[in-house]
C-alpha cells in the first residue's frame, strides 16, 4: 500500500515489518520528513562546485533492520552539475526517528552508479550487531555523479567516463565531499542541529573513498573505516590490463579444474605453517609455494591434473609485482600483484580468474577485474566503446601514454600524508583480507608503510589501526576460507568519542563458529594450543 498526501509518499508494503498511518502521526514522531520535501539545496553549502540541488521524494518508512523494526524518513535528492551535459549526483539520506545524534556515510563499489543500502552494515561487520541505522545513526550516500545502466553488470558500467565532470566525481571523490556537505545540511534542517559525530565506512572502490575524504577533507569525518581499498585505482588497473594480455595468449588460461588443482596444491603446500592445518593461511609471507611443481611433462597442456608452461607464466604473473618502463605524472611505478599463491579461494573465480579467458568482445564470464579493465579502456583512455582493449598494452601504451599519465592525477592521487586528519583527531581502522582476489592486500600494505614513512611509526598508531584477517577474501565473496565478522564500528566509536583505541580485537568467521585474534599488521595469528576454533588459542607474532 502506498499512502500518497502532496508529493510526500508514506510506503506501506504488505508485510509484517512495515506499515503506515498518518502524516500528523508519522510527522509528530520522525522530525521534518514532510518538511524536507522539494527542500532546495543551496549550492552555496557545499564547498566543491554545484549548481545547487533539491530533494525530489521523501518517504516515511517502517522496515526490519538487523532484526530490530526501525522508522526512519527516507529522503532521495539531486544534487545538480556544472557541466549541464554531467549526470546529476543522486543520493539518499535515511533520518530515523530517535537519532543517536551521529551520521554514517557509506561508500560505494566497483564503478559505482547506484546509491548504497544505507541499512548495510560496515564491510566485515558483525552478523550479530546491529548496522548504523539499526544503531539510530542518519545514514547517507550517492551514486558517486552517475547512474549505471540496467543493462550492464552490477558496478560495471564505465560509460560516464566520458564525461570530465562526472569522471572526476567518481575518480577523483569529489561526489564524496558534495554528498557529504548536501546531507550534513539536510540533517541539521531534519533535526534542527548538526551531528556530534560523522563517520564513513567502505569497502574496495569505497575503501578508496574512505581514504580519498581523510586525506582530502581531514576535518570532514571524525572517523574513518576503510577495508580492502582500491586506493592506488589506475596502478592496479595496469595491472589487470597486463594479465588480461597474458591471459588472453594461447594455452595461457587454466580453466576450473586448473584452479582447483592450484588452489588445493597451495594449501597442501602453506596451510601448516601458521601451526594449524584448517584451510586457512595465516602466514602469507611464510607460503612459498612454486608453481613449477604442477608443470605439465615437456610443458604441452596434458589435462586437469598439471599446468602447461603458459599457464604457469600467467599464474606467475598474477602473483608477480607488475613494473612498467615508463614515467606517470602520479609517480607510480608498478602495482605488488595478487595473492593467488598465498591463499586464495580458488572457489570464487568471478572475482579472480574467472571462467574463460579474455578476448574480444570481452567476455562476462572472463572475471570482474578484467571487465573492470574493458570498461576503463573504453571509456576512461580512449572514449571509443568499441575500442579493443586488448590492443593497449600497458607494458607499452604508445599513444595512450599522455592520457594514462593525466589519469593517474585523478585516479592515483592518494599521497598518503594523512597528518592533517590525525592532527584534526581523525581515527581510521583499515582491513583487508589476506586471500583477497580483487585489490591485493599487498597493495595496502604498501599504503600502510607509506603512511608510516611519512608520519613515523608512533604518530600513525595514534590515529590508524591496520589489520589483515587471514583466510577472507573481497567482501567475504563467495565461500571464503575464513568471513571476517568484526564490530569496527563500535572499535571505531569508543576509539573517537572516549579516546580508547582498540585493544585485542577479535575476529569471527561468519560461516563456522571459530574465531581468531585480529592481529596489527604486520603481525598474525600463530597456533599455539588448545581448541583451534577458539582466538585464544592463538598468539600474533611475526
Amino acid at each position: 500500500m502506498v499512502l500518497v498526501t502532496g508529493t510526500t509518499r508514506f510506503l506501506a508494503p504488505d508485510s509484517a515489518i512495515a506499515t503506515a498511518t498518518t502524516e500528523a502521526d508519522y510527522s509528530a514522531r520522525v522530525p521534518g520528513c514532510a518538511g524536507l520535501d522539494r527542500l532546495e539545496i543551496p549550492a552555496s553549502v557545499m564547498s566543491l562546485p554545484t549548481t545547487g540541488g533539491r530533494v525530489e521524494s521523501t518517504a516515511v518508512m517502517t522496515s526490519l533492520v538487523s532484526g530490530e523494526t526501525i522508522r526512519y524518513c527516507q529522503v532521495d535528492a539531486d544534487i545538480f552539475p556544472v557541466d549541464p551535459a554531467a549526470p546529476d549526483i543522486r543520493m539518499r539520506v535515511d533520518l530515523p526517528y530517535d537519532w543517536n545524534r551521529k551520521a554514517m556515510m557509506f561508500g560505494g563499489g566497483g564503478y559505482n552508479g547506484t546509491i548504497p543500502d544505507l541499512t548495510e552494515n560496515v564491510p566485515f561487520g558483525p552478523t550479530g550487531q546491529p548496522a548504523p541505522l539499526a544503531r539510530r545513526y542518519a545514514t547517507f550516500a550517492s551514486d558517486s555523479g552517475h547512474q549505471q545502466s540496467p543493462a550492464a553488470p552490477p558496478s560495471l558500467d564505465g560509460s560516464f567516463g566520458l564525461n570530465d565532470e562526472a569522471l572526476n566525481n567518481f575518480a577523483a571523490g569529489d561526489a564524496l565531499k558534495k554528498t557529504r556537505d548536501a546531507s550534513l545540511f539536510l540533517i541539521r534542517h531534519a533535526y534542527g542541529t548538526k551531528p556530534a559525530e560523522v563517520y564513513f565506512a567502505g569497502g574496495s572502490t569505497g575503501g578508496r573513498e574512505a581514504l580519498d575524504v581523510a586525506q582530502r577533507w581531514p576535518t570532514a569525518f571524525d572517523g574513518v573505516i576503510s577495508a580492502y581499498p582500491a586506493w592506488n585505482n589506475l596502478s592496479e588497473i595496469l595491472d589487470l590490463g597486463y594479465l588480461a594480455h597474458v591471459l588472453s595468449r594461447p594455452d595461457a588460461f587454466p580453466g576450473a579444474e586448473k584452479q582447483t588443482l592450484l588452489y588445493n596444491s597451495v594449501m597442501d603446500a602453506c596451510d601448516g605453517v601458521d601451526g594449524l592445518r584448517d584451510k586457512v593461511i595465516s602466514n602469507p609471507g611464510g607460503c612459498h609455494f612454486d608453481p613449477h611443481t604442477l608443470r605439465c611433462p615437456g610443458g604441452a597442456d596434458a589435462g586437469p591434473a598439471c599446468l602447461s608452461d603458459p599457464q604457469i607464466t600467467a599464474v606467475t604473473a598474477m602473483s608477480s609485482a607488475f613494473r612498467w618502463p615508463y614515467r606517470i605524472a602520479s609517480g607510480e611505478t608498478g602495482y605488488p600483484g595478487f595473492p593467488f599463491l598465498s591463499g586464495a579461494d580458488m572457489r570464487t573465480p568471478f572475482l579472480g580468474f574467472g571462467s574463460s579467458a579474455p578476448a574480444d568482445p570481452m567476455p562476462v564470464t572472463s572475471g570482474y577485474g578484467m571487465q573492470y579493465w574493458d570498461q576503463w579502456v573504453k571509456y576512461f583512455l580512449t572514449h571509443d566503446p568499441r575500442y579493443n582493449s586488448l590492443e593497449v598494452n600497458p607494458l607499452d601504451p604508445g599513444q595512450w601514454l599522455g592520457r594514462i599519465s593525466y589519469l593517474s592525477t585523478i585516479e592515483d592521487r592518494n599521497n598518503a600524508d594523512l597528518g592533517p586528519f590525525a592532527r584534526a583527531g581523525g581515527k581510521l581502522i583499515l582491513l583487508h583480507g589476506a586471500a583477497d582476489e580483487l585489490v591485493s592486500p599487498r597493495s595496502t600494505s604498501d599504503y600502510y608503510q607509506r603512511v608510516r614513512d611519512v608520519l613515523g611509526p608512533g604518530p600513525t598508531r595514534a590515529f590508524l589501526r591496520y589489520y589483515v584477517v587471514p583466510g577472507s577474501n573481497h567482501a567475504n565473496f563467495g565461500t571464503p576460507a575464513f568471513a571476517a565478522s568484526w564490530d569496527s564500528l563500535t572499535a571505531l566509536e569508543r576509539w573517537v568519542e572516549k579516546g580508547q583505541p582498540p585493544a585485542n580485537p577479535i575476529v569471527a568467521d561468519a560461516n563456522h563458529d571459530r574465531t581468531r585474534p585480529l592481529c596489527e599488521y604486520p603481525d598474525w595469528p600463530r597456533y599455539r594450543a588448545g581448541d583451534p576454533n577458539s582466538a585464544s588459542s592463538f598468539l600474533c607474532t611475526r
